[in-house]
């Protein structure tokens, strides 16, 4: 992580109540709770990663071979399936 800057915001007593039991209950810090609800209300973690990917793909597509061999697998899984 980059440097960590502390802020002070200020909350009403019910809000803070609510974030603090599901904090709780996702185990995680107050620091860490805000810190995942500023990224996902920014869209940063699904739009980067999906840029991320895209990006990748381009580079590196699969090959052939790695094509066949996706496909091989899912057809040796679906044997296995019972098909009504």
């Amino acid at each position: 992580m980059k440097r960590a800057v502390k802020v002070a915001i200020s909350l009403p007593d019910d809000l803070l109540h609510r974030v603090d039991r599901a904090r709780r209950e996702r185990k995680v810090s107050r620091s860490e709770y805000f810190r995942q609800a500023a990224t996902n209300l920014l869209g940063l973690t699904g739009e980067q990663e999906i840029d991320r990917y895209v990006r990748g793909y381009a580079k590196h597509p699969e090959t052939p071979e790695e094509v066949e061999a996706a496909r091989a697998a899912s057809a040796r899984s679906l044997a296995g399936e019972p098909w009504e």
